[in-house]
């Protein structure tokens, strides 16, 4: 397996985003540069390492899962590239146990999606496209996820080695990086990205104008209790992490939605990250949300902060 997307060209023909094939190239290959990180060499041979197996299924709507030809170093092949953030996969017997329950997220949005049968999908921050492949079971014509981490689209590509499935894609790109693309997608996700950008109204005026009208906007996010207008500023960190801006209240974030112009906002889910769906794992062995807890106060992080929570926000264009 190497990294290639001569597959994923041709599927943009005839669609809004023809023009697109003709301006991603060069982009792409910036974001593979091997000085974007020093491991990118390591990783393209344990890509071109990884063995063919044959597969008797491939489930990709309630799961990600392939069965077929076992291989008894997949384990050690897969851990090359280390480490594994959102999941989990089942690959050939092989459990992929992530540092996130990437599925009980899914669950928690799935219910409220408009249907992704036949839709061209955006899924900005999509790490290593974890739910691009549940997009596409879910029947969407297309699942678009970018993410500027090449480490990320290699893990991406070891999955594709085995799904083989045309309908999902991830590009090594961040949001600002994308040419334009007026109304081209019919569902837009925005998932675990909106803290970290400077400007969050203008991140959410981004994604809109990806959107077709009457196309679906889903944002989750980081949120905090208080009133609405009100958002939390961390001085420093937030659970350790650097670059966190704005963490707003239900009630400002909705606000915030409505400043841009979307319609039908609803929040689906409110909900407290608990260190059962984030947590180190053999995939991931570094720190992780038992460790950016206050240890005599889980309600807060180790700054004093309150602990994460997260909400489902969706809206129509």
């Amino acid at each position: 397996m190497k990294i290639d997307y001569s597959e994923f060209f041709p599927l943009l023909e005839g669609t809004p985003l023809e023009a697109w094939a003709g301006l991603l190239p060069e982009r792409i290959a910036r974001g593979l540069r091997p000085e974007r990180h020093g491991l990118m060499p390591q990783w393209e041979e344990a890509l071109a390492r990884l063995p063919t197996l044959g597969s008797r299924s491939v489930e990709l709507r309630d799961e990600v899962r392939v069965e077929g030809e076992s291989f008894r170093g997949l384990e050690d092949a897969l851990k090359a590239f280390h480490p594994w953030r959102k999941g989990p996969y089942r690959i050939h017997g092989t459990h992929i146990d992530t540092e996130w329950r990437s599925d009980w997220k899914w669950e928690r949005v799935r219910p409220h999606l408009q249907s992704l049968e036949g839709r061209t999908v955006l899924d900005v921050g999509c790490g290593n496209g974890y739910h691009c492949w549940r997009m596409a079971g879910e029947g969407a014509r297309l699942a678009i996820g970018i993410d500027p981490a090449p480490l990320f689209v290699c893990q991406f590509f070891a999955m594709k080695h085995f799904i083989r499935n045309p309908r999902a894609w991830v590009l090594p790109l961040g949001i600002e990086d994308l040419p334009p693309a007026p109304g081209a997608f019919d569902t837009v996700f925005s998932m675990g990205v909106l803290y970290h950008r400077k400007s969050p109204i203008g991140h959410i005026e981004q994604l809109k104008s990806f959107l077709r009208p009457g196309g679906e906007l889903v944002l989750e996010t980081l949120v905090a209790d208080g009133p609405e207008g009100w958002a939390l500023m961390p001085e420093g960190r937030y659970a350790k992490m650097r670059n966190v801006w704005f963490i707003p209240s239900v009630q400002t974030l909705e606000r915030w939605m409505k400043r841009c112009g979307l319609k039908n906002i609803r929040t689906a889910d409110i909900a407290a990250t608990s260190v059962r769906e984030q947590r180190s794992t053999d995939w991931m062995t570094f720190e992780s949300l038992p460790d950016f807890l206050d240890p005599d106060d889980p309600s807060k992080t180790v700054e004093g902060h309150p602990a994460p929570k997260r909400a489902v926000v969706l809206a129509t264009a």
